[in-house]
């Protein structure tokens, strides 16, 4: 169920993407004008990729590919680790394992899963832009780039398998590897050197260390690279080899590193259920709150950066715009309104995880402990929802924060107390997804998982990037993050923002309702 959604929705999304650009940049002068700003910029390259010719493909190749290779990395992490040490976890690998079949059975299967998924995302991916009228050689090059980037990342979910003992530290590891081979390549093309044309880029070395640089070396509608595609191929047999040899080196439900034992005795905080939704997840707050304040450090000081390279440019200045849902004022305060919409998304993304931990301490059993004694089930979910409402709003006035210094640092006259303003008022669209979390926990908990960030990735593409993809406004208006006003350049409207409360409210309500009636499910 989970990898139709992967696939067809990226296809769908890619699509979108690159009949949008054919609207927007018909000829390759229009395309040459976006540009030329952007390679200017070392952030804007850190951010979206280098620029590998003026084509409309070229340009689809500037927009889109960076982003979907990322959706790709995390099927394909997902994938590896839900079928290799979930099932150990679960007790399935246990259960499977004591038919007629080899130690190293599961993880075979969870590879050749892997490769048939990615299989089909690059065919798929190919057929989708060959739809949209884009050249048949780039085309099949983004295929061919999205099917072996994929398949790097799932030698590295193989690994981690095998290293940690828990899925949710497999997946942390996976994630984590995704974000720094994404800031790998970032800073190689940042540091690359614009060809004659004032418009190529050639990438630095530092690009090449990074699997998801691998994929964007393959050149798609520029001058295709056909040779780069055995670099992440062998990557992946490296990796899977690695992981063969691990299997027998650890027991069954063992990791190569342990899990680290608590204290002897309990703290008195966790004589509550706050205070175990709080040590279960105080890392989870840690490691989002870190990487949104850094984030928005960064973004603040590119805020005179922008402006300075794309004042003259009306290209990116619209495409920024279309990042801001729509919005139109100076331009430094529509880059700003962007990059909160993209705080928002941040916020729900960290509500969606804290949230999930129910499932995982259903399923795990761990839940039925903790209902065993006085505590009922709706102080049960509200003491993680606690954790989600007041983490997604410090995380946002963090976020804010940050990037008003940010900005301060580099002499801008955006004030903190505004950015910090404008990234809080991302907080109702962010608990809006958090209560659809709560209902499909409650209403589907075998589900959930999928739904949960199903449910976040549709928010996205027909929110933030909705505008930027083309698609109708009442497609748009499914997503909570459409209803918010692209603040700094637009005034924040209370109706709005009460009318995402209320939703948010109502599906928090009922999926506690939902709750309260169903059995606990493992």
């Amino acid at each position: 169920m989970q990898l139709p959604i992967w696939i067809v929705g990226a296809m769908l999304l890619l699509y979108a993407g690159a009949a949008a650009v054919k609207d927007e940049f018909p000829t390759e002068a229009d395309a040459a004008t976006a540009l030329k700003g952007a390679v200017t910029s070392p952030a804007v390259l850190l951010m979206r990729g280098i620029p590998v010719g003026v084509t409309q493909g070229a340009l689809v190749n500037f927009r889109n590919l960076a982003s979907l290779l990322v959706l790709v990395a995390l099927m394909s992490t997902f994938l590896v680790v839900r079928h290799t040490r979930q099932n150990e976890e679960t007790g399935r690998a246990e259960l499977i394992g004591s038919a007629a079949i080899g130690r190293h059975a599961a993880l075979a299967a969870a590879l050749t899963h892997a490769v048939i998924a990615n299989v089909l995302m690059g065919l798929l991916s190919t057929l989708a832009l060959l739809g949209a009228g884009l050249p048949a050689a780039g085309s099949v090059a983004w295929g061919a780039a999205s099917l072996v980037t994929g398949l790097s990342f799932a030698g590295i979910a193989a690994l981690a398998a095998q290293v940690f003992s828990t899925a949710r530290a497999a997946n942390g590891f996976a994630a984590a590897s995704i974000g720094v081979a994404y800031f790998l390549r970032g800073v190689g093309d940042a540091l690359g050197d614009i060809g004659p044309d004032g418009i190529k880029v050639t990438s630095s070395w530092v690009a090449w260390l990074s699997p998801l640089g691998w994929g964007e070396q393959v050149r798609p509608y520029g001058a295709e690279r056909w040779w780069v595609l055995i670099l992440p191929l062998l990557f992946f047999a490296v990796c899977a080899a690695g992981a063969y040899a691990l299997v027998n080196r650890r027991d069954l439900g063992a990791g190569l590193v342990p899990a680290r034992l608590g204290p002897p005795a309990a703290a008195p905080s966790l004589l509550s259920p706050t205070g175990l939704a709080w040590r279960l997840q105080r890392g989870t707050v840690f490691g989002w709150l870190i990487g949104g304040v850094v984030f928005g450090y960064g973004i603040g000081t590119l805020g005179n950066t922008v402006n300075d390279a794309f004042e003259e440019n009306k290209g990116v200045a619209d495409l920024m715009g279309q990042l801001a849902g729509g919005a139109s004022g100076g331009l430094v305060d529509v880059f700003y309104a962007a990059m909160m919409a993209v705080f928002g998304v941040l916020a729900a993304g960290f509500a969606v995880q804290v949230l999930l931990r129910l499932r995982s301490e259903e399923t795990a059993g761990t839940a039925e402990a903790v209902l065993a004694t006085a505590t009922g089930r709706i102080r049960w979910v509200a003491s993680h929802l606690v954790i989600a409402v007041v983490g997604a709003a410090v995380l946002l006035v963090a976020s804010g924060l940050a990037m008003g210094l940010g900005d301060l640092s580099t002499g801008g006259q955006t004030s903190v107390g505004t950015l910090a303003g404008a990234a809080l008022v991302q907080l109702p669209a962010a608990l809006t997804v958090a209560g659809f979390v709560v209902l499909a926990f409650g209403a589907l908990p075998r589900i959930s998982v999928a739904l949960a960030w199903a449910g976040l990735v549709v928010s996205i593409a027909f929110g933030m990037l909705g505008d930027l993809f083309g698609l109708p406004q009442a497609v748009r208006d499914i997503s909570p993050f459409s209803h918010v006003p692209a603040v700094p350049v637009a005034d924040p409207r209370a109706l709005p923002l009460i009318a995402l409360a209320v939703v948010a409210v109502a599906l928090t309500v009922g999926g506690l309702a939902l709750f309260r009636r169903r059995d606990l499910t493992t």
